[in-house]
């Protein structure tokens, strides 16, 4: 197969160059070239499957510049397909076989052979706890020797404190209804979201079990494949697709559940992957039918109003995946403002990326900084002592740029924000810092 085939031509042919996207993307606003905006990456798409350009140096260049924050999708009025369009081209790309052997080694190492083995990845984090909690950590970064790391240095000042082990048990194969069972989903549980945010996903079983749901999480359930995708390794990320289908479809279920939005992006999409497959175009596309952010399928089915008050300020910063790629806004300030006692405040540029964008903030950190920092005057502006969003990536980015201005605020996942209000008792990330 040319590489080039996976590319929509109907997709690409969509586009008007009318410019309405221009003012909306975050690498156009900050380096001001044609090629760094949607119009202008689609051009290259375009002259590289009319044989105009090569796939070379200046393709990959300008196609990894991009953070896929989709805003581009949202200002759209022809309703280009942008997000799948970079994916695919990504993917023509990876395949030419021009990368260094260096760079597919690490490619290998990092998407085949880490992310999609839960053993290796609950290896990792049980060794990051370690080097959190014995005191290494604090003599690492008070030697100064992180500073020397540059990037790697950089990438363990971003990572979050983790939560206790006692939340990576606390999640089971089947979780009843707290009360009348109405309806039973499956989870998505995340190969990256458990162990770094496990307290995240319990509060969130919390919430549809108060909210009558029996909660299925399978432990066949693989990677979603979203950083596979958004990176170009497709044939990867079909193959944990297909896993996730048959394992999902598998059980008797009303909805599949996530919260995270960039990978319930990738899982609504999983019809775009099998459109050219007999086999499992159909299966692929009862599977993305079935998919709910956690805060849609909450407002959906009628969630049971909080009752214990939270006397903050807060503020509400929107994941781009959950924004531009699936089109839910409304869901996630309705459950905010249900919380008793708290002061909900809209922020400036409530859309605008924070620039975390997967793995973009350690691919591109100068650009993805850039982003933040347009983010960063607004977040301060709001004065909010709790910003909520529902994507671990945005949390972790919009963390980073709260402890460079020593401001007070703390980040949380609207999960912990609907648990605590149901519950009385504080997040434990709020105790431990994050």
């Amino acid at each position: 197969m040319n590489t080039l085939e996976y590319i929509n031509v109907e997709g690409l042919d969509k586009c008007t160059h009318c410019g309405f996207c221009l003012p909306t993307c975050p690498t156009y606003e900050q380096l001001g070239f044609e090629m760094d905006s949607p119009r202008g990456r689609l051009y290259l798409m375009k002259a590289a499957i009319e044989g105009r350009s090569e796939m070379g140096e200046q393709f990959e260049t300008h196609m990894y510049r991009c953070l896929e924050c989709r805003a581009c999708e949202t200002a759209c009025p022809s309703g280009v397909p942008f997000g799948i369009l970079m994916e695919q081209a990504r993917a023509a790309y990876e395949e030419s076989g021009r990368r260094s052997w260096r760079q597919r080694l690490t490619m290998r190492l990092a998407y085949r052979s880490l992310l999609p083995k839960q053993r290796r990845l609950r290896l990792l984090f049980g060794l990051l706890r370690f080097y959190q909690r014995s005191g290494l950590q604090t003599l690492m970064r008070r030697s100064g020797v992180l500073r020397l790391l540059g990037r790697m240095g950089s990438m363990e000042a971003m990572t979050p404190p983790l939560p206790s082990g006692r939340f990576l048990r606390e999640l089971k194969p089947i979780m009843p209804a707290q009360k009348e069972r109405r309806y039973r989903v499956g989870f998505v549980a995340g190969c990256v979201m458990q162990p770094m945010f496990a307290d995240v996903n319990a509060a969130t079983v919390r919430v549809l079990t108060r909210n009558g749901c029996e909660v299925v999480t399978p432990k066949r359930q693989q990677c979603c494949g979203a950083l596979h995708l958004h990176n170009g390794v497709r044939d990867e990320a079909k193959r944990l697709a297909r896993l996730n289908i048959e394992t999902f479809l598998d059980e008797e279920l009303d909805a599949v559940v996530i919260n995270s939005a960039g990978c319930g992006a990738a899982l609504k999409e999983y019809g775009e992957l099998f459109e050219d497959d007999p086999e499992m175009r159909d299966k692929a596309a009862r599977f993305s039918e079935k998919m709910r952010d956690v805060t849609e399928w909450l407002v959906e089915i009628g969630f049971e109003p909080p009752e214990h008050a939270i006397e903050r300020r807060a503020s509400y910063d929107d994941p781009c995946h959950l924004l531009h790629g699936q089109g839910v806004s409304a869901e996630p300030r309705k459950l905010i403002q249900s919380v008793p006692g708290l002061a909900f405040e809209e922020m400036t540029e409530a859309d605008w990326c924070c620039g975390s964008a997967g793995v973009y903030n350690i691919l591109q950190p100068e650009i993805a900084e850039q982003t933040l920092e347009r983010k960063m005057p607004h977040v301060e502006a709001a004065q909010a002592d709790l910003l909520i969003t529902a994507n671990p990536g945005c949390m972790i980015q919009l963390r980073a740029g709260i402890q460079k201005r020593g401001l007070e605020t703390r980040v949380l996942h609207l999960m912990e924000l609907l648990d605590w209000a149901y519950t009385g008792e504080e997040p434990d990330s709020i105790r431990r810092g994050f």
